[in-house]
C-alpha cells in the first residue's frame, strides 16, 4: 500500500492520530474551518435569542406602563377608545381583530383545503405543475397590492351591491385577507395531503372505497394535523396583517356591529395612531400594550403549530 493511500490509525490514547506526510495542512484547515462554522451558527443563534429578547422585553415593559395609568378592567372590558378624552378601552378592537380572523378564516379554509385536495388528489399532472408555482406566486405578493386591488376594486363593488355609501368595513376587510391567506393554506394543506403514505389509499380502494370515501375518510384525517398547521399559519398572517387591512376596513376606533361598519383591529390602530402620539404618554403604552397582545397571540399560535408537529412526528 502506497504512503498517500495509508488510512488514519488510533494512537495509544484511542484517538485518530493526525495524518502524515503533505496532508497535515488539509487537515488542520478543514478542522479550523469546521470550528469556524460551528462558533459561527452559534454566534448567530444566540444573536437572534438577543434580538428577540430585546423586542420582547422593550415591548413588553412600555406596554406594562399602561396599568399604573388605567386599570385591566377598563384596558380589556371597556369599549370605549377615545385617547383624547383618556379613555382607552380596547375591548372593541380587540373583538373586531377576533371577528375579523374568524371571518376570514371561514371564508378561506374550505376553498383552501378544497383545492388543496384537488391538486393533491383528483388533478392531472400538468394541471398540478401548473397551479403549484402560480400559488406560489400568489404567497409573495406584496400585502399593500392586494390592499389596494382591494381598495380600487372590492370596494366599489361592495357600495354598489350593498347600497351603503361606505362600502369598507369587516366585509372588505375579511374578503382581502381570505384572497392573502388561502394561497399559503393550500400550499401547506397540499403538502400534508401529499405526504399521506399511498399504501393508505390502496387499503381502502381494496375494501370497496370510492375516491370520495377515500378522500373525506383516509386521506383528510391522515393529513389533519398537517391541515391544522396550515390553517394556524393563515391565521397568524390574517392577525399579523397591517398594510392590506388599514386601506380598506374604515380605521375607525368603534366596535363593528354590522359587516359594512368602518372599524378598526388592533394592528390598523396601532399603525394609525403610534406617529402621532408622545412616547411618555397613556395613549403611548396603550399601543404598546396591543403589540404586546399581538405578539402573544402569534407566539401561542406558533407553539401550538410545534405542538401539533411534534405530536405528528412521535405518532408516525
Amino acid at each position: 500500500m502506497s504512503t498517500s493511500a495509508r488510512p488514519m490509525m488510533p494512537d495509544k490514547s484511542g484517538s485518530l492520530a493526525k495524518p502524515a506526510d503533505g496532508r497535515f495542512g488539509r487537515y488542520v484547515r478543514a478542522r479550523f474551518a469546521d470550528r469556524l462554522f460551528k462558533y459561527y451558527f452559534l454566534f448567530s443563534i444566540l444573536a437572534l435569542c438577543f434580538v428577540l429578547g430585546l423586542v420582547i422585553f422593550f415591548i413588553g415593559k412600555t406596554a406594562l406602563l399602561t396599568f399604573a395609568h388605567i386599570s385591566l378592567a377598563d384596558f380589556f372590558l371597556s369599549f370605549d377608545w377615545t385617547p383624547e378624552n383618556d379613555s382607552f378601552g380596547a375591548a372593541g378592537i380587540i373583538v373586531n381583530t377576533l371577528s375579523l380572523t374568524a371571518l376570514t378564516l371561514a371564508m378561506a379554509v374550505p376553498v383552501a383545503v378544497g383545492m388543496a385536495v384537488l391538486i393533491a388528489e383528483i388533478a392531472p399532472k400538468w394541471l398540478r405543475n401548473m397551479m403549484r408555482p402560480v400559488l406560489d406566486l400568489l404567497v409573495g405578493i406584496p400585502s399593500i397590492v392586494y390592499g389596494y386591488l382591494g381598495l380600487t376594486v372590492l370596494i366599489p363593488v361592495l357600495r354598489r351591491m350593498s347600497g351603503e355609501n361606505l362600502g369598507d368595513g369587516l366585509l372588505a376587510a375579511a374578503l382581502v385577507l381570505a384572497l392573502m391567506v388561502l394561497p399559503t393554506i393550500c400550499r401547506i394543506s397540499d403538502e400534508a395531503i401529499s405526504m399521506v403514505p399511498k399504501k393508505y389509499r390502496e387499503a381502502a380502494y381494496a375494501l370497496g372505497s370510492t375516491r370520495l370515501q377515500v378522500t373525506m375518510r383516509v386521506v383528510i384525517p391522515a393529513a389533519g394535523r398537517g391541515i391544522v398547521a396550515a390553517v394556524i399559519m393563515g391565521m397568524t398572517r390574517a392577525i399579523g396583517e397591517t398594510m392590506a387591512v388599514v386601506m380598506v376596513i374604515g380605521n375607525t376606533a368603534q366596535l363593528a356591529t354590522t359587516l359594512f361598519t368602518p372599524a378598526s383591529v388592533l394592528t390598523s390602530n396601532i399603525v394609525m395612531q403610534i406617529s402621532n402620539v408622545e412616547f411618555d404618554s397613556t395613549w403611548n403604552y396603550a399601543l404598546h400594550m396591543m403589540a404586546l397582545l399581538l405578539l402573544a397571540i402569534s407566539f401561542l399560535l406558533i407553539l401550538l403549530i410545534r405542538y401539533l408537529g411534534r405530536k405528528g412526528s412521535d405518532q408516525t
